[in-house]
């Protein structure tokens, strides 16, 4: 029987550079890291792939490492941003060249892309921000046109919970976005 070691023994091995501890934790967590990351994105190679991701930050990172919880809620945290990160660098790419919007060559088209830029980047910022299952739902939802009770079949919730998540999104979001809501027209986001 192998010995399972805590997560304080694992975050001091990973401390001192130690490559058995990566190798611990990935044993110890991959598995979980892999259902955390599929219940947001049902694809077991993308799955697979982000889970690698979040072992391969964590070992490049592990000299600034500052874990307040436990190894295995860190590793979940880091899965679940991953995954919605994934989601939101996909909503952004343009799959063929035909649909990138036409470059303007005057000033007021610039000043118009620069404030549309930087409203985007206040709205991934606030959308980050929110708590995590509320995030988790509003992404599914708003960015994997995911309907009400596909969200909740697929992180086996109830669809009112479902519904109350994406309320409570809006609201935090309206919140934060109100001083560029008079600015920009938000394109359905909203």
């Amino acid at each position: 029987m192998q010995h399972q070691y805590t997560d304080e023994e694992l975050i001091n091995l990973l401390l001192q550079d130690s490559e058995r501890a990566i190798e611990l934790i990935f044993e110890q967590y991959y598995a979980y890291i892999c259902k955390a990351v599929y219940k947001i994105l049902p694809d077991r190679t993308l799955t697979e792939d982000l889970a690698q991701e979040v072992f391969l930050e964590l070992w490049r990172k592990r000299q600034q490492l500052n874990i307040s919880s436990s190894l295995k809620a860190y590793l979940r945290r880091a899965a679940v941003n991953r995954s919605l990160n994934y989601i939101r660098d996909q909503r952004i790419k343009f799959t063929d060249e035909a649909q990138a919007p036409p470059l303007e060559s005057n000033v007021a088209g610039a000043l118009q892309r620069l404030q549309a830029d930087e409203l985007q980047e206040r709205i991934d910022q606030a959308i980050d921000a929110l708590p995590d299952r509320c995030r988790i739902v509003f992404v599914l939802s708003r960015f994997e046109d995911m309907s009400y009770n596909e969200i909740a079949a697929q992180l086996d919730i109830s669809s009112k919970t479902v519904e109350n998540q994406i309320s409570k999104a809006l609201r935090l979001l309206r919140a934060a976005l109100a001083p560029y809501l008079g600015l920009f027209l938000l394109g359905g986001l909203f």
